[in-house]
């Protein structure tokens, strides 16, 4: 017995499904809201130079494209979970669609008024479907099958999310931005001419397409989950979340409450990762800024094929173990972008997309492991842990500031993956804790 357990701590159980039986079509449903998520999450750096062009407003201005979208994550996240508490992840999932597409539609009067902050307000609309729907979407893709495979399975599902993300990029590139980029003197003329303010709402309205589209396909996917059933097993977590979760007994399971600083921490150097990739591109591969911001999306298809590889490889390497050499990797190589800064640096920094992939699904699976009724209020902590991303981020530009070296901000991710490798380091012991008392009790 006890040969066992040893051995189902350190590789997995690979008769153990993906997904039971009848559930295909389901999942199938709900791993398309990854994708779709993706889509206006990567729109926002599209938007933040358009709108720099279109409103002539500032970067500091711009900025507040993110920060109306993590307020809306942060926000709405403990709501989103609390509905789910009592109305079940359908109700979740139609009400995050329902938002998502108005702040979607909010987007055409925002453009005939010609406002900035009628955007501001139409994103943060949107990030609030969002939270909704991340709330609902991880938690309900970790139950859908055993819990021996519950984190490959969140990685197959969050593997779409990075697809939508280059596809937004794709499509802001070739239908909002025109290409129309005039020098001061062009400016000086368009005034003169009277013509300045008609040029500026015609790139203004460019936003307003795509994101019609994308309401349009929000509303449609709600309209499929309103008329889908749910399996019955995740009906009778819903009504025993309903009588039975509790503040109190979810905060004494210490694996939730160390997954909490863990992803805010992880979030972080993901999202700061990626918003001076360019900036380092720039100035140590002194690459044009073209160059950067393509291999910036390069970083997003090693970012999408590392957690269809990672989904792949649990199904033999147990989660924790997997994600602790990733985390230890990450360590490895911006220890060098940061002490080697260059085109070995650069590569190195590009490299940790690749491994930093497999671990928000992983952290947020993990976070999740018996919790029983209180799933649905822990994933709602865990998803407001993505204000991370808008407090990591800033900190990098002051330390890259003071230190006048941008190399030397990635200090900050670097942290990060030593919060990643100790939590995947504990959670090991966890699962071969969990295993041992399994056996014995058989």
């Amino acid at each position: 017995m006890l040969v066992s357990a040893t051995h189902s701590a350190t590789t997995r159980d690979v008769s153990a499904p993906l997904l039971p039986p009848g559930v295909l079509r389901v999942f199938i449903l709900i791993t398309g809201l990854f994708f779709l998520w993706g889509i206006p999450n990567n729109l926002n750096d599209v938007l933040i130079r358009q709108f720099m062009k279109s409103f002539a407003i500032s970067r500091f201005q711009a900025g507040l494209v993110q920060s109306a979208f993590y307020l809306g994550y942060f926000l709405l996240a403990l709501p989103a979970g609390m509905l789910m508490r009592r109305k079940g992840y359908k109700a979740g999932f139609v009400t995050g669609l329902l938002l998502f597409s108005t702040g979607c539609f909010l987007f055409w009067p925002a453009a005939r008024a010609g406002q900035y902050s009628y955007f501001l307000v139409a994103l943060f609309v949107v990030a609030s479907g969002l939270a909704f729907l991340e709330t609902a979407a991880n938690p309900f893709i970790a139950q859908l099958g055993p819990t021996a495979t519950s984190e490959s399975r969140l990685n197959l599902a969050q593997a779409f999310n990075p697809v939508g993300a280059i596809l937004g990029v794709l499509v802001g590139t070739r239908f909002i931005f025109s290409g129309m980029e005039p020098t001061a003197g062009e400016k000086a003329a368009m005034w003169a001419a009277g013509t300045y303010a008609t040029y500026l709402q015609s790139e203004t309205l460019r936003v307003v397409t795509p994101y019609l589209l994308l309401g349009a396909l929000a509303l449609l996917w709600a309209v499929m989950i309103l008329f889908t059933k749910l399996p019955a097993f995740i009906s009778a977590r819903e009504h025993s979340a309903e009588v039975s979760g509790s503040w109190a007994t979810l905060f004494r399971q210490r694996h939730f409450v160390l997954a909490l600083p863990t992803q805010f921490l992880y979030i972080g150097a993901q999202v700061g990762t990626w918003s001076y990739f360019i900036q380092y591109s720039q100035e140590y591969g002194h690459v044009s800024e073209r160059t950067a911001g393509l291999l910036l999306t390069g970083t997003l298809g090693a970012f999408g094929a590392g957690r269809f590889a990672s989904s792949y490889l649990m199904r033999y390497v147990l989660p924790g173990r997997l994600m602790s050499l990733y985390a230890l990797l990450n360590i490895v190589l911006l220890g060098v972008g940061i002490a080697r800064p260059g085109w070995g640096g650069l590569v190195c920094i590009f490299a940790t997309s690749f491994f930093m992939s497999v671990m928000f699904p992983t952290i947020f699976a993990m976070g999740l492991k018996d919790l029983g009724p209180n799933t649905n209020l822990a994933g709602s902590l865990l998803v407001m842990a993505i204000i991370g991303g808008a407090i990591v981020t800033p900190l990098m530009g002051f330390v890259a500031e003071r230190t006048r070296s941008t190399a030397a901000s990635y200090q900050l991710p670097l942290y990060g993956y030593v919060a990643v490798l100790l939590f995947a380091l504990y959670m090991t012991r966890y699962t071969r804790a969990r295993a041992a008392m399994s056996t014995f009790d058989v």
